[in-house]
């Protein structure tokens, strides 16, 4: 019979203590990266601070995470992929998929909220080779930043925790976690933390049915992108420079958002509902976590079972 204590559990180190050595080495590491950054963009910029130089200082920090993963994935003798962000994958056809559904669904969102009048899409404010350069250089940040949140929570935090009560249970602690920091965002004492909430719930739904974080990012980071971008709204509190609409909204914040911008409205609570019954319909099957990476004991598949498992 097998036996247990305190340090060792059936998966071997528990995930509490795993946790802390994870926490011990990227709170360290990003928290020197923060101070350095922070060096560099008063040199260049002194006191004023500019959303463009915020979102590439946070953004930096992806770094660190990845960093922490890695050395915590050499110590289990796991991947990044059991983590749930195989390389292989890397902007395949689930990341486009999502983006496209994302991006779609925002416009459809904007368009609900102007006909109920408290939106307007406005004039467009770039021209010229402006529309491209910002075009790409948001979608680089704000991919990143998708990484970063993405990663963060539904990373090594969810698969540990997964490890020690469950899927579904370690879900709820990271969403809510993550929610309840946007409560700190600029505006965010309205509905914005209970959405933040709800999308990390509807996107681990995503990732439990895809088995990887590869849909999840491409719907966020193409969230994001036509917020800031190409609509010109605030996103989670933080407003953009060098977007490609002057969108402005007018009316109940419950309606619009306010000044967190539209993820704290009613209608994107509404539309990440819908969102859950059409990933629950769409997305079949269980692929995440790898029980072989639960186990500490990763299962070579036949060709055939593999390639079915990462397909569907």
């Amino acid at each position: 019979m097998a036996r247990y204590s305190l340090l060792k559990g059936p998966n071997g180190l528990r995930a509490g203590w795993r946790l802390l050595i994870f926490l011990a080495i990227f709170l360290p590491l990003g928290y020197g990266l923060s101070l350095s950054i922070d060096s560099l963009m008063h040199r260049w910029h002194g006191d004023s601070s500019t959303p463009l130089g915020d979102v590439l200082s946070i953004d930096l920090l992806v770094l660190p995470l990845l960093i922490a993963t890695w050395i915590m994935g050499r110590i289990e003798r796991r991947t990044f992929a059991d983590f749930g962000l195989p390389w292989r994958r890397a902007f395949g056809r689930r990341f486009w998929q999502g983006a496209c559904f994302s991006f779609v669904s925002m416009s459809l969102l904007f368009v609900t909220m102007r006909l109920a009048g408290v939106f307007s899409f406005g004039a467009i404010a770039l021209h010229g080779w402006d529309v491209w350069k910002y075009a790409a250089a948001w979608a680089v940040l704000l991919f990143l930043g998708a990484l970063l949140e993405d990663f963060l929570y539904r990373g090594y935090l969810l698969f540990t925790l997964t490890t020690g009560i469950g899927f579904w249970p370690a879900a709820i602690v990271t969403s809510l976690l993550m929610g309840g920091l946007h409560y700190f965002n600029l505006g965010g004492h309205g509905l914005g933390p209970v959405a933040a909430t709800v999308y990390c719930l509807v996107t681990c739904l995503v990732l439990r049915r895809t088995g990887d974080l590869w849909m999840p990012l491409g719907i966020h980071a193409a969230w994001a992108w036509a917020e800031v971008y190409f609509y010109g709204v605030p996103d989670s509190g933080y407003p953009a420079n060098g977007h490609l609409f002057n969108a402005s909204f007018h009316g109940n914040p419950l309606l619009t958002g306010g000044g967190f911008g539209p993820e704290a409205s009613i209608f994107t609570l509404v539309l990440l509902a819908i969102w859950g019954v059409i990933f629950s319909v769409w997305l079949r099957g269980v692929r995440y976590p790898d029980p072989g990476a639960i186990q500490r004991r990763p299962q070579r598949s036949s060709p055939t079972e593999g390639t079915t498992a990462q397909e569907a």
